[in-house]
């Protein structure tokens, strides 16, 4: 039996589940994880974008329960302080916080416009103002954070928490065919053949169900 139990809603459409499970498996906590059915309502709300606070993914470990995925991060870094899921460098480390920060509250604009479907693709897909405004900031950071650290990688040689983070986003990119620079297509193709990342879209695509509002017509 694992010694936690990470609860999750649809590995298609869940941006936010996908961060929580590859922080914990980035952190090498044993954990199994449970998915939450389309008619869980805390499951729904997180996927419809219908509440401020989100109660999916949620860790139990033992007799702790966390939810939010940064919560999970900072319970885990607390655990786990030698996994690696920030960098070793003080400078790298506080960066690392601040552009998962960024992610975690911001990006609305985006988050909206293009919603996560592994399952979907979307050539030529016209992105409007806003959504674009977010694109360029991401294009900025993942481009700042490789040239720093060399790649392929935001930090250098190995994930951290935010490239858990910015994870979905490259699965934006892919489905809705955003066009980027060199540096940041490298770093999307980095994401998407991550193991970790394989792993989760193969079972994504074994999903019976699908949510009718999230799968859009453009």
């Amino acid at each position: 039996m694992a010694e936690a139990t990470l609860s999750i809603s649809s590995r298609n459409y869940s941006s936010w589940s996908l961060r929580g499970w590859l922080i914990c498996k980035l952190s090498g906590l044993d954990f199994d994880v449970e998915v939450l059915a389309g008619t869980d309502r805390a499951a729904r709300a997180e996927l419809l974008h219908l509440s401020p606070s989100f109660l999916v993914p949620r860790l139990i470990h033992g007799e702790i329960l966390v939810w939010d995925t940064l919560a999970i991060a900072g319970y885990l870094l607390e655990e786990r302080p030698v996994a690696g899921l920030l960098p070793k460098e003080k400078a790298a480390r506080a960066w690392c916080r601040a552009i998962s920060g960024e992610m975690h509250q911001g990006f609305a604009n985006l988050r909206s416009a293009l919603p996560m479907n592994l399952k979907a693709r979307h050539t030529g897909f016209k992105v409007w103002g806003g959504a674009q405004s977010d694109i360029n900031r991401i294009i900025t950071i993942w481009t700042q954070c490789i040239e720093a650290s060399g790649g392929p990688w935001l930090f250098g040689a190995e994930p951290t928490l935010a490239d858990a983070m910015f994870a979905p986003v490259a699965t934006r990119f892919t489905t809705y065919d955003v066009p980027l620079p060199s540096t940041c297509r490298a770093y999307r193709d980095q994401i998407m053949s991550w193991p970790l990342m394989v792993e989760w879209i193969e079972a994504a695509a074994a999903e019976p169900e699908d949510i009718e509002e999230l799968d859009m017509e453009f």
